[in-house]
Parts: C-alpha cells; structure tokens; sequence
C-alpha cells in the first residue's frame, strides 16, 4: 500500500480502469496510488441475482453506495434491504456478503484504506473489451484459486 502526499485527482466518467471481476462490470474510478493510500473506489455494475459469497475484510472497512437497483446486504449476520441511494457499510473483520436484486444493480464499493481490494481485483479478473457486463463463463469459477488471491489480499472466504 502507498502512503504518500496526497493531490487532486480527477477521474472522468468512462475512463477508470474497467475489468471483468466474476461477472461484474467493475471500473476503478480512485486508485490507492492516486490518493496516497487512502482509500479506493470502484463502481460495480452486477448482472441480476448475482451475490456475492459471505467474506470478511482483515484490512479494510467496505462502503457500499447503491447508485441504481437493488441489493440485499448481509452484515455481521443483519440483513440490510438497500436501493438506490442507500449507504451500507461493512467493517473490517466483521462477514458480510449481498444478493442483486431481479434488475441487477450498479454500486460504489469505497474502500479505506485503499490498496489491497483493488489490487485483488486486477489479481481475479480480466480488462473489459467494453463497458459491459461480460459474456457468460464457460464453466464454474475456480473457488480454490479465488479464495488463494483474496487471502493473499487480505480478505478470506467464509464459504463458496
């Protein structure tokens, strides 16, 4: 993780990193490097009734900000209904997970401090050839794999 002098940044829309992250559209719109660790933050878009797995953070707190659809959160075993224009917020060390809704979804995941989720998403996924959802997988997702580059990320699988 970086921790250096901070400076204005500027990330125009359309132009984040976009990658294809386990059937999501993400696009990193604030880098670690960027904002001298401090935080990251990545816009998600999810594919109807996508969820993902119950998991926990070691090293950062995740803010979920739902910009359009909606998504179930489970947080520290509450269930926390959300649309958008809500807010939830997941702390380290404490398991959560979410479930899209039927319309799919679009969110900001900010993470603090910023470093090891991004770096896990660049670790797991691919560049988007477009700003899309990307195509179906042509089989099952690897778990064991999965779960190797979210512990060496700081994040374990509580199950999958």
């Amino acid at each position: 993780m970086t921790t250096e002098t901070r400076s204005p940044t500027l990330t125009r829309a359309g132009s984040g990193e976009a990658r294809w992250f386990l059937g999501a559209l993400t696009e990193t719109l604030l880098t670690h490097e960027s904002t001298g660790g401090a935080l990251s933050i990545l816009q998600v878009t999810e594919p109807p009734g996508a969820e993902a797995p119950l998991h926990v953070h070691h090293h950062d707190d995740e803010t979920f900000v739902v910009l359009d659809g909606a998504v179930t959160f489970e947080v520290g075993g509450e269930t926390i209904p959300a649309a958008a224009g809500d807010v939830a917020f997941g702390p380290r060390a404490v398991p959560h997970r979410y479930a899209v809704g039927p319309g799919g979804c679009r969110m900001l995941f900010i993470l603090t401090p910023g470093g090891r989720f991004d770096e896990m998403i660049r670790a797991m996924s691919v560049p988007a050839r477009t700003r899309t959802l990307p195509p179906p997988p042509d089989g099952p997702p690897d778990v064991a794999h999965i779960a190797a580059v979210a512990r060496a990320h700081g994040c374990d699988l509580l199950e999958g």
